[in-house]
């Protein structure tokens, strides 16, 4: 066994459970999109706390609320608004489910590659050709975004 593979040991095999990674980028991008208009309409709802003042400073509110949102959806579920609705979630390199700790990691990487085109450009490429599907944070943390294991 290679040492990646001992790193991933939790997450389900890319070949023997192909199913567990079908569509995970596509619907990583669509969560993403979904996310994004909530988040959005989250902070226009602040604008007003903040006696229209916060028109100028949109932006700041935006990725204020876009970093509490993902922390706190991802830490009370291991995916946000977003990802829930299209049925996938991430999960360690144990195969166990996002606690506060890497929901703030994965949200701290997410944003800095977001501020960086080239980066987040790779990241992309990486969900798209990896077994796992997986991103630059993903990579780097050792988790995956998986579709959603049935409850039953």
């Amino acid at each position: 066994m290679s040492h990646i593979d001992q790193d991933i040991w939790g997450l389900p095999d890319p070949v023997s459970q192909a199913g567990f990674y079908d569509s995970v980028p596509t619907k990583r991008l669509l969560a993403f999109v979904v996310d994004l208009i909530i988040i959005v309409v989250l902070s226009a709802l602040v604008v007003p706390l903040t006696a229209f003042t916060g028109i100028f400073f949109f932006p700041f509110i935006v990725a204020v609320v876009s970093f509490a949102y993902r922390v706190v959806t991802i830490a009370n579920g291991s995916a946000t608004l977003g990802m829930r609705l299209m049925g996938i979630e991430f999960r360690t390199s144990k195969g166990e489910r996002f606690d506060l700790g890497y929901a703030l990691l994965h949200t701290l990487m997410f944003t800095a590659w977001g501020l960086m085109f080239i980066v987040q450009v790779a990241s992309v490429i990486l969900m798209l050709t990896t077994a796992r599907k997986q991103g630059l944070t993903d990579l780097i943390l050792g988790t995956a975004a998986i579709n959603r294991p049935s409850r039953f």
